[in-house]
């Protein structure tokens, strides 16, 4: 303990300290958790300042009357700590007027017994004034009303820490070190005052609490500047989670054990078309035909059928367990996807493969038919012309049902191939249908796999840059590039090239009626890339061409079970 005549430096450098870190939390207001800091910080700067006037104070009289004044800050301390930890940890729903009210009725009522305690026992039995080596210190008896409020201020003081004990395993960074900091702050008083309490200080009737407020402004300090305190809090956590979940597009159903409803979020109660008064404390089966063929945990294997406003709606569902910290399992949340709209999409989609695979062929090679009978009966040349745009058609409906498959593929797990075998055989392919075309390609490495989706990709590249190339004898040049994680291939020619129209309509992602491509190739080559979770880019080969380069995600054959979203996520 330090001797009392350096008491009032020490106290003196506490309250400077107190004061910086209150004027630094005040500048941060209304960010959660300034208002109370700051007065929790100001309740230890008034309790420091009354006890360097009773330690100048030489009579009995005038250190009791320090001493009463002292209990304003005091009482306020505790207070604020736990209003502070409530905003801090985002509970500011119950810092309001009331509960504040309700809180302040103690401390009030103490503060009012010291002010009168020369009427009453119940505060102090006793105050004397004790000397010892020529100093005059104030030796009091605690009454019944002391340690009530001694019991309250260790109680609010304790309950404000617990929240921060839960951030101190926190994955941030900086909320470990603002709660870390918060403690030290919080814990230091607390044993000064509890060491007071037990009679072990040293100097009779000196608590030593003011002093360890040194500490605890040096704490806040630190938590306010190094940890940005109030400029990066947690409050928004405990608020963002349950926002999150009310405020999902699946509809949530949240069971107990005994598969009662103990919570709905906003969809469920639409998609359940009951308010959740009505559902909260019922078993889940009265409004969930299907709920006994749910599984206890994972995706259900069918979809759940619901009753909608007009027509019945389909759902994907998923159940998650929930356990406690011993891995027992207490209950069960149900997410409801709502999947009608892509069921009816599916059906329109496999209804137009359909007409794409087999009525669109159909009808063009019965009109290319026609045009052959009248070429070669009335040798109309105009035959030719309507041929040649027969089979641009056809083309197209080709390219379009080979998309549709492409869509088809990205909804399946990703299969993973060879990249030399998909490359050689359409390397071979493009040689023998154009034998007056030079097609070169890099050494294809063995052990590569990319997905199997990029086979329709390798085929239209390869086959467009050999036959949109009007020279007589066209070059493609294939080279290939392998990393730890991505493979990229680059298809050269000295054609045409691509029209800077074109590639702005792709890079741009969509078309409109002025605004659109020439036809459905590129596209294929975009959409089945984007599947495969990789990207296409387009450049200017030189002096003539272009060159189109696919990157994508290097597979292994252990990787066939993922889906191509999951693919790009990684």
């Amino acid at each position: 303990m330090l001797p009392v005549t350096l008491l009032p430096p020490v106290l003196f450098a506490t309250i400077t300290v107190g004061t910086t870190a209150a004027f630094l939390a005040w500048r941060e207001r209304p960010e959660p958790g300034s208002v109370p800091l700051v007065a929790m910080l100001s309740g230890q700067c008034w309790w420091s300042a009354f006890l360097i006037f009773q330690l100048q104070a030489t009579t009995l009289d005038s250190k009791l009357f320090w001493m009463n004044l002292s209990w304003v800050g005091v009482v306020v301390i505790p207070v604020a700590w736990f209003l502070f930890a409530l905003e801090y940890t985002g509970h500011d729903q119950y810092v309001r007027l009331r509960y504040v009210a309700l809180l302040s009725v103690v401390p009030v009522l103490t503060v009012v017994l010291a002010v009168t305690s020369e009427s009453h026992d119940l505060l102090y039995v006793e105050s004397t004034l004790v000397r010892r080596n020529g100093v005059a210190t104030l030796s009091r008896t605690p009454g019944p009303w002391f340690w009530l409020i001694t019991v309250y201020t260790y109680l609010l003081g304790l309950l404000g820490s617990i929240p921060l004990f839960g951030l101190i395993r926190s994955d941030s960074l900086p909320f470990r070190g603002q709660s870390a900091a918060l403690l030290v702050g919080t814990l230091a008083p607390w044993a000064s005052n509890a060491l007071f309490v037990a009679g072990v200080v040293p100097i009779t009737g000196l608590d030593p609490t003011p002093i360890a407020f040194a500490v605890s402004g040096v704490a806040y300090l630190g938590a306010l500047t190094r940890f940005r305190l109030l400029g990066t809090n947690p409050s928004p956590n405990r608020r963002a989670r349950r926002l999150v979940f009310q405020r999902m597009q699946e509809a949530a159903i949240v069971v107990d054990s005994h598969d009662y409803v103990v919570d709905v979020n906003e969809s469920a109660v639409e998609t359940l078309g009951v308010a959740p008064r009505e559902i909260l404390g019922r078993p889940a089966a009265q409004f969930f035909p299907e709920y006994d063929e749910l599984p206890e945990d994972g995706a259900a294997t069918g979809r759940v059928t619901l009753d909608g406003d007009s027509r019945e709606a389909l759902y994907d569902a998923t159940v998650t367990r929930i356990t406690d910290f011993r891995g027992r399992a207490i209950g069960r949340v149900i997410t409801l996807h709502d999947v009608s709209e892509h069921i009816r999409q599916q059906q329109r989609l496999e209804v137009l493969n359909r007409v794409l695979r087999h009525n669109i062929r159909t009808e063009t090679n019965l009109i290319a038919g026609y045009a052959d009978l009248i070429e070669k009966e009335a040798g109309d040349p105009r035959a030719t012309t309507v041929k040649r745009h027969a089979a641009n058609i056809a083309e197209i409906g080709e390219k379009a049902r080979e998309i549709s498959d492409i869509f088809e593929q990205g909804r399946e797990p990703t299969e993973a191939t060879p990249l030399a075998d998909l490359l050689s055989e359409h390397v071979a392919d493009v040689r023998e249908a154009y034998p007056e075309a030079t097609v070169t390609c890099d050494p294809l490495p063995e052990d590569v796999y990319v997905a199997t989706v990029l086979d329709a990709v390798f085929s239209n590249l390869l086959e467009n840059a050999a036959e949109h190339n009007p020279s007589d004898h066209p070059h493609v040049g294939v080279t290939v590039e392998v990393t730890d994680e991505w493979v990229r291939v680059a298809v050269a020619d000295d054609g045409p090239g691509i029209d800077e129209y074109e590639r702005s309509v792709l890079e741009r992602g969509t078309e409109s009626p002025l605004v659109h491509g020439s036809g459905l190739g590129l596209w294929l080559v975009t959409w089945a890339t984007g599947v495969a979770g990789g990207t296409v880019s387009f450049e200017a080969n030189d002096p003539t061409g272009s060159v189109v380069s696919v990157r994508v995600p290097s597979l292994s054959p252990g990787e066939a079970g993922r889906t191509a979203a999951e693919t790009r996520s990684s």
